[in-house]
């Protein structure tokens, strides 16, 4: 039997699956958790600074990172993995699985060890992953607070 909907199924069509930008912003029939939520937020803030880091002029870059003129591709390209790591999260808390949530609080968790790493090792400076490796497990306590809230 297939899915009908609005004035088709009074009209009597039937109707096929959803097109692609209809099941791309599909959400579930309940109400998200708070857990899913706040992946959600978080999702759009990073969203938000990988944009900002992207579009960032080079001379942004040298004031706040002390970043040479000819690493600032660099940056942005950073830049633009934050951002689409912001577009998983936020599609994926819109689908309410709770283990996307916890796989976000694991992910962000081990973010201070690969940096630790990076930094250790002189492939990075601190002042260059500082924010994301104190951001990251900050957000990853919130969303397993409020998972351990919600049980």
């Amino acid at each position: 039997m297939s899915d009908t909907s609005g004035s088709q199924r009074d009209s009597g069509q039937s109707v096929g699956p959803p097109g692609f930008v209809e099941a791309l912003l599909a959400v579930p029939d309940v109400p998200l958790s708070r857990l899913a939520r706040y992946t959600f937020w978080n999702g759009v803030f990073y969203m938000g600074l990988g944009s900002a880091m992207f579009f960032a002029p080079a001379s942004v870059w040298s004031a706040a990172l002390a970043t040479p003129a000819d690493q600032v591709g660099t940056g942005r390209l950073l830049g633009m993995s934050v951002g689409v790591i912001g577009w998983f999260y936020a599609m994926g808390a819109r689908t309410g699985a709770t283990s996307f949530g916890l796989a976000t609080v694991v992910d962000r968790a081990l973010v201070p060890f690969l940096l630790g790493g990076l930094v250790l090792t002189g492939q990075v400076g601190v002042q260059q992953v500082a924010g994301l490796g104190i951001v990251d497990p900050l957000l990853a306590v919130g969303a397993f607070l409020l998972w351990r809230a919600d049980r």
